[in-house]
């Protein structure tokens, strides 16, 4: 039988991003199946335009009104911005109020409109399904949809864990705000990408029989078959010189800085993605910039060019609750080398497929960029270890089927109905 599913999350393609490109990926695969997807998302598309007053920011998306793709819908609508918005939304924010909190978070795109919106909407409905944390106002507007209709609420939070070394981690302790915290209690389903997100799901109170523990995958197509010498003719760099590439918001927070930190003589740097403020101002002062091809946002064929192009991945970050990207590396036989944080410590093998590096330790992230170098054998047999992982570990038809069958299964009425064991809130 056919779903009806409401979609809530801050941005939505062409906005770029893991949980950006996920949801959009998740809807096209409901339409497929002969569901109905309604998405309620900003016109953002990049994350300043969230928060942002400067109207040069702001791209000719249509906001508010609906835009049809295939056999789902996107509402989009306009993020209000206000002097002195950051300071005023904090000192709303202090009211010990949850859901009130939530919606007055600084991070959040503040939409008045939609969460009038969700108050009108009358359209058929099985379950309502949100992410990313931190944004809570969506997510809050998601919850409100659910109740007032009586369907399930579900969420794909990407949970951050951070440095698992460090017990005032901001990252972890942003992610898991008494706010969030509440909400995520709310939800009659909530996916998890791996075993690490599963357990601080659970030690936050989330009850087993909720939590779903899902992994994303990788479409090998759209990512591999790049041209190396292309990519390397435009880099200014000869076939045999050791290249590292990142992809990614380039910012303290995935890594960027670290890695140019690490930074060796021997070694080329591929940095692609847009860039973060407070990347923008160590790039100012570093010394190296010659060595370092800056790339910033690729269309698709740039990025099949680039991993063609480069000869390990480095994802030094903090704030990655997966790292997508990472499969898209592998399906290119390239190793890769993440920090102990989050999504990426569980999802590489240690010596099989890639290196794992204590967080913050840009001495070890050095050595170890630089024994890569040196070792074409080692890249290679790291680079393949993961390619051979895509088509049993990461093929996107079981993960996306995966969410459909426990939104159907949660969705219609009966005993074992997860409304039924829903908790009340806190």
């Amino acid at each position: 039988m056919p779903l009806h599913v409401a979609h809530f999350i801050h941005r939505y393609p062409p906005a770029i991003g893991g949980a950006e490109a996920y949801f959009a990926r998740l809807s096209e695969y409901f339409a497929a199946c002969g569901d109905t997807v309604t998405v309620w998302t900003s016109t953002a598309v990049e994350l300043a335009e969230m928060w942002s007053r400067n109207r040069n920011l702001e791209r000719a998306v249509t906001p508010t009104h609906t835009h049809s793709q295939s056999r789902f819908v996107v509402h989009r609508f306009r993020p209000v911005t206000f002097p002195l918005r950051r300071y005023v939304l904090k000192a709303l924010s202090m009211l010990p109020i949850r859901p009130w909190q939530l919606l007055t978070s600084p991070s959040n795109p503040v939409l008045p409109a939609m969460w009038r919106g969700v108050h009108r909407f009358d359209g058929p409905l099985n379950a309502v399904h949100g992410s990313a944390f931190p944004y809570g106002f969506p997510l809050l507007c998601g919850l409100r949809l659910a109740r007032r209709r009586d369907v399930p609420f579900l969420l794909t939070p990407f949970l951050h864990l951070g440095d698992p070394l460090d017990p005032h981690d901001r990252t972890r302790k942003q992610y898991t705000s008494p706010p969030l915290v509440w909400l995520l209690r709310q939800a009659d389903a909530v996916f998890v990408q791996t075993p690490s997100e599963y357990e601080l799901a659970a030690r936050l109170g989330v009850p087993s029989a909720k939590l779903v523990l899902q992994g994303l995958g990788v479409d090998v197509v759209e990512c591999t078959g790049g041209d190396r010498a292309k990519a390397r003719a435009s880099w200014g760099v000869a076939d045999d010189t050791f290249v590292v590439g990142h992809l990614a918001n380039n910012s303290i927070e995935k890594g960027t800085v670290d890695l140019l930190k690490a930074f060796d003589p021997s070694i080329r740097l591929a940095l692609a993605g847009p860039a973060m403020p407070n990347f923008t101002r160590y790039w100012q002062t570093f010394p190296h910039r010659a060595a370092v091809s800056r790339l910033g946002v690729l269309s698709d064929t740039q990025k099949r060019d680039f991993f063609a192009g480069i000869d390990a991945f480095c994802l030094p970050s903090r704030t990655d609750s997966f790292g997508l990207v990472l499969l898209e590396a592998w399906a290119n036989g390239k190793p890769v080398v993440v920090y102990r944080t989050g999504g990426p410590a569980d999802l590489v093998r240690d010596g099989i497929d890639g290196f794992v590096v204590r967080c913050g330790d840009v001495a070890e992230l050095r050595t170890t960029l630089a024994n890569l170098a040196t070792d074409r054998d080692l890249r290679t047999k790291l680079g393949e270890a993961g390619r051979r992982r895509i088509a049993t570990d990461f093929a996107w038809e079981p993960k996306l089927q995966l969410v459909r069958e426990v939104v159907e299964r949660v969705s219609w009425p009966g005993p074992s109905s997860a409304r039924s064991r829903r908790s009340e809130p806190d």
